[in-house]
């Protein structure tokens, strides 16, 4: 009976497979006892996880909506029309297309549509806060495409339009590119529409860390400046893994579908876009704009209070939900301090930071977020305490001390996890 169909259909993974099911309960564990600091997670709600385990995930479509290349997709279709109908909502533009696997292939698949290889592209500087997939030389959009970059004003650590508008004169890209994965400011959308226009290039804007704040009215919208936007549904916006294509341009429309399925990718994640649709409708509700002010002040309180404790602060702040720390003053890289936050159960993730080395081992930053630890229900009081226990980790990791503090350290962070637990428990 162990191989008959019912036993297959009944059988859980505690006894299926043991070796998954105490890594599942071991992260699972993790997450209640640890508080996520890294700016690229979140934590999805009990709906959007009813959705990511249902059974719609057997389901093979491609296609579109109406227009499936398989059979059985009806439902499927339901789910997709809804994600594509609240972002269309959420985001207050005339297109939307939310099959794509993650933020990276969305880019790609602008790429697709918009570009042929060797076609020049002007985006913000990893080490600035960029993306690989804007055009890093290790990523796909780097060898195939010619990049350039633009980067930060060295004084105030700012994006510098003045330099971005002087670059782009130079280089003539096909297009122009802005967002990334670790600039803590807000973006002048407008000002760069201006720059892409004067050069004749495309203007994009990968929004996939500030879509939620986007969303929630908290940053200034890339529409009606962006010529094509794209992000994750993760991060801000508290979804599942998955991207977003959004446009006004109705030229592209049609295109962008193709661009999508079958220019870059397959098959579809039925049950990823039920989430999608489920996270997009939490993120047209009232109190999501509620918790998207809250993410932004627990990172000024985040970033005030490290600064308070003489943690020097790229930028001198944070408009988003990202600090963004330079630990060269206290004489620490970013992975010594990474490692002494992780045994106090604080999960985070060095950085580079304008200027820094191009090795990694030797980069001086550490990113922080504050989207995880808010979906929890911290505010600012408890972010000043967080702060204060990652001043003392990192001041007595300085000293060679660190064992002096991580116990009292744990213990902080164990009350903040008990007071603050992760899907009721």
């Amino acid at each position: 009976m162990a191989n008959s169909p019912k036993a297959f259909f009944s059988t859980h993974v505690e006894e299926r497979d043991p070796l998954v099911a105490n890594a599942l309960a071991a992260e699972r564990a993790r997450q209640q006892n640890q508080i996520e600091l890294i700016a690229s997670e979140n934590i999805v709600s009990r709906a959007v996880l009813d959705a990511l385990g249902h059974e719609m995930t057997n389901k093979t479509l491609e296609g579109y909506p109406g227009n499936r290349f398989h059979g059985g997709g009806e439902f499927v279709d339901v789910v997709e029309q809804a994600a594509i109908d609240r972002a269309k909502e959420l985001f207050n533009c005339g297109y939307a297309n939310v099959q794509p696997h993650s933020g990276t292939q969305a880019n790609l698949a602008v790429f697709f549509l918009l570009l042929k290889p060797g076609d020049k592209v002007l985006s913000l500087d990893l080490a600035a806060g960029g993306h690989l997939s804007h055009g890093m030389k290790g990523n796909l959009s780097g060898r195939w495409f010619d990049a350039s970059n633009y980067g930060v004003n060295q004084q105030n650590e700012v994006i510098d339009l003045d330099e971005m508008a002087r670059i782009a004169e130079e280089v003539r890209p096909k297009l122009l590119i802005t967002g990334g994965s670790a600039y803590p400011r807000e973006l002048n959308f407008e000002r760069m529409s201006k720059i892409a226009k004067k050069v004749g290039a495309y203007f994009m804007v990968d929004m996939a860390h500030i879509a939620g704040l986007v969303a929630a009215g908290v940053h200034p919208s890339p529409f009606p400046y962006a010529d094509i936007v794209t992000c994750t549904t993760t991060k801000t916006l508290r979804g599942p893994r998955g991207g977003l294509i959004l446009t006004n341009n109705e030229d592209w429309y049609k295109k962008l579908q193709a661009a999508v399925f079958p220019g870059v990718q397959g098959s579809l994640h039925s049950n990823v876009l039920a989430a999608k649709a489920i996270c997009l409708g939490e993120a047209l509700r009232d109190d999501f704009k509620v918790y998207a002010r809250q993410v932004t002040s627990n990172a000024k309180v985040l970033a005030g209070t490290l600064a308070d404790r003489g943690i020097r602060i790229v930028s001198g702040g944070t408009d988003t939900h990202i600090v963004l720390l330079d630990l060269s003053n206290k004489g620490l890289v970013g992975k010594q301090v990474e490692v002494v936050l992780a045994r106090a159960n604080i999960t985070s993730n060095k950085n580079p930071i304008p200027g820094d080395s191009p090795r990694p081992p030797e980069w001086v930053g550490m990113r922080l977020g504050t989207s995880a630890a808010t979906t929890r229900g911290l505010k600012e009081e408890e972010f000043r305490i967080l702060g204060n226990v990652i001043a003392d980790l990192i001041d007595a990791e300085a000293v060679g001390k660190a064992d002096d503090v991580v116990e009292s350290a744990k213990a902080k962070v164990a009350a903040l996890t008990s007071n603050f637990p992760v899907y009721g428990r």
